[in-house]
């Protein structure tokens, strides 16, 4: 009976079943979030760096009259905001930054150019890190 099917339907050498495709494209889609994911994750932490580096360039800006005068850190928030914003034009980061009297804090954006996920029609991953930075007069105790 084997033969007889064989010699009518040509054989089977040669063929894909479906279930090997859909293997085949269920594999890379895994492969795909794999490693786009740790993409991703590594532009999240540069994301997170360039946000703490920038809250901390804005944390530095104090206002020195009120320092001088009553001996009370308190941060000038214009020149806080804008100082966060400089590092962030100077490592090339798109973001924003607000500050108050006592915080900075600094939102970043970058987005991650997929690698195998572009089978499935995914070009980029978005991704955010926010930082907050505080001016901290004196030492308070460990760690601190």
């Amino acid at each position: 009976m084997r033969r007889w099917l064989r010699e009518r339907t040509g054989g089977d050498a040669g063929q894909v079943t479906p279930f090997a495709v859909l293997l085949i494209v269920a594999l890379l889609a895994v492969a795909g979030l794999v490693l786009d994911a740790g993409l991703a994750l590594s532009q999240k932490v540069r994301a997170l760096d360039i946000a703490q580096a920038a809250a901390r360039a804005g944390a530095q800006e104090l206002d020195l009259y009120k320092y001088r005068t009553s001996n009370v850190a308190e941060l000038d928030p214009a020149r806080a905001a804008s100082a966060a914003r400089t590092w962030l034009a100077s490592a090339g980061a798109d973001g924003e930054a607000t500050a108050t009297t006592t915080t900075v804090t600094v939102t970043v954006r970058r987005t991650s150019n997929t690698q195998l996920l572009q089978i499935v029609g995914v070009r980029q991953l978005s991704v955010s890190a926010t930082a907050t930075a505080t001016a901290v007069q004196g030492v308070t105790g460990p760690n601190t």
